[in-house]
């Protein structure tokens, strides 16, 4: 990646020192978005991830998934208070604005609270402008006003800081409720250095615009180096379930783990 600005690269390396403690990891388990998106998944396996959901120290913010098992979700999780997020132009962002729109206004009419959508990033990258900027405003249009609309950049991909600024400044620009860094099934995924880019576009557009950082992110004291960041860069107090949001399935458990609440049961497989 291109070298990061001396501020930014200050401000990761002192999120890389950020101490984990049970306080991060209480901070962190209701800004979750609980994932499971593997080619094989199953009803049986959402109904699990569901059930892991609510714990004895709270509940997460969310659960991701396919959108094929939103109803599976919806009835696991009714009257729970967690959110259903899903996936559109998942995982390649090769779709076309139609299909993106079509996909995303089946999704929330099964129920989905939330949508995840790929940025076309490999057009992105290659110069392309006008047909990106279609994808993600077809999708805010199919979103409205109600549905988060969560723009997944694919950063490993970009492999550039101006590509990953420019990438985050249009997806402000179109609309994006959060900047997300991954799919979860290209690496890199989530890194610190993509994060203070996205942020630092995030603070100074001024937008109520959320961040979220999904992949790899697997223990507390990977939670606490983002935080950090975060916190750093947008104030500390900034990162709450409407603004901030870690994309993972293993990383519950190492969080339950802190807090001395044990294991929670069947860990979903994949990227996250």
């Amino acid at each position: 990646m291109t070298t990061l600005d001396a501020t930014l690269a200050r401000l990761v390396e002192e999120a890389k020192l950020a101490a984990p403690d049970a306080k991060i990891a209480e901070r962190a388990l209701p800004l979750l978005d609980l994932t499971s998106l593997n080619d094989d998944d199953t009803d049986e396996r959402i109904v699990a991830l569901c059930d892991r959901a609510v714990t004895p120290a709270g509940r997460v913010a969310a659960v991701c998934i396919h959108p094929r098992f939103i109803p599976v979700a919806k009835r696991r999780l009714e009257n729970k208070g967690v959110a259903i997020a899903t996936v559109v132009n998942f995982p390649g962002g090769g779709e076309s604005a139609a299909e993106v729109a079509g996909s995303t206004r089946d999704a929330i009419r099964a129920g989905a609270d939330e949508i995840d959508v790929v940025l076309p990033w490999r057009d992105f990258k290659a110069g392309e402008r006008t047909v990106p900027n279609d994808i993600l405003r077809a999708c805010r249009d199919a979103c409205g006003d109600g549905i988060l609309m969560k723009v997944i950049l694919e950063t490993g991909g970009l492999d550039d800081a101006d590509l990953i600024e420019r990438a985050s400044r249009d997806a402000v620009a179109a609309g994006a409720d959060f900047l997300k860094t991954s799919t979860g099934k290209l690496q890199p995924a989530a890194t610190l250095e993509a994060a203070a880019i996205m942020l630092a576009v995030i603070r100074d557009s001024g937008k109520p615009v959320g961040f979220k950082a999904a992949g790899g992110i697997r223990d507390t004291a990977g939670a606490a180096t983002y935080l950090h960041l975060a916190g750093a860069l947008m104030g500390e107090g900034w990162a709450t379930p409407s603004t901030f949001r870690f994309g993972a399935s293993g990383l519950l458990d190492a969080l339950l783990g802190d807090l001395g609440q044990g294991a929670t049961g069947q860990k979903p497989r994949g990227g996250y």
